[in-house]
């Protein structure tokens, strides 16, 4: 089975970092990404998936990755669900993000920038899958340590082209 996640997109807010009660750093955002076709009216729709990201990129992200900011996410489609307040059963579609790429260039300040984050522990490149006692897995590509997103150059878009 497989259960593979790669997305290129915009930030449409800065992440949100938390911490869980053991000390575990999670950060979430929403990623604007563009559908591939434009709709009945010739304009170009976006969908806005939302992201989790743990540890180490969890910091990383929240420290490097603003509002517009461009970013590639790899990782895996999770559903879960939860009791809201009013006491009704809601479902949740996220990915859960295994590595996570700066697209966009460095600000002056800082912030920003090209770089890779990832879940493991390997000096970069590196895939190893699996995050937080999710299954491990594979990477069925003949590399398992090549980039997933291309030659790692940065995506240049014009401001003009976000959904928000």
């Amino acid at each position: 089975m497989l259960n593979r996640v790669i997305l290129i997109g915009r930030l449409t807010a800065d992440p949100e970092l938390k911490y869980t009660p053991n000390g575990i750093a999670v950060a979430n955002f929403t990623l604007a990404v563009d559908r591939a076709r434009a709709n009945q009216n010739g304009e170009r729709e976006a969908d806005f998936i939302p992201v989790v990201v743990w540890q180490k990129a969890a910091e990383a992200s929240a420290q490097y990755l603003k509002k517009g900011k461009m970013a590639a996410v790899d990782g895996h489609l999770q559903i879960r669900s939860y009791e809201n307040k009013e006491g009704q059963r809601v479902r949740v579609a996220e990915v859960v993000a295994e590595n996570v790429r700066f697209l966009s260039p460095a600000d002056h300040n800082g912030s920003g920038g090209n770089g890779q984050v990832s879940q493991n522990r390997q000096p970069q490149p590196s895939y190893s899958g699996g995050t937080s006692g999710h299954g491990g897995g594979g990477y069925s590509s003949p590399n398992p340590f090549s980039d997933p997103f291309g030659d790692g150059r940065p995506v240049d878009l014009d401001s003009d082209d976000l959904p928000f």
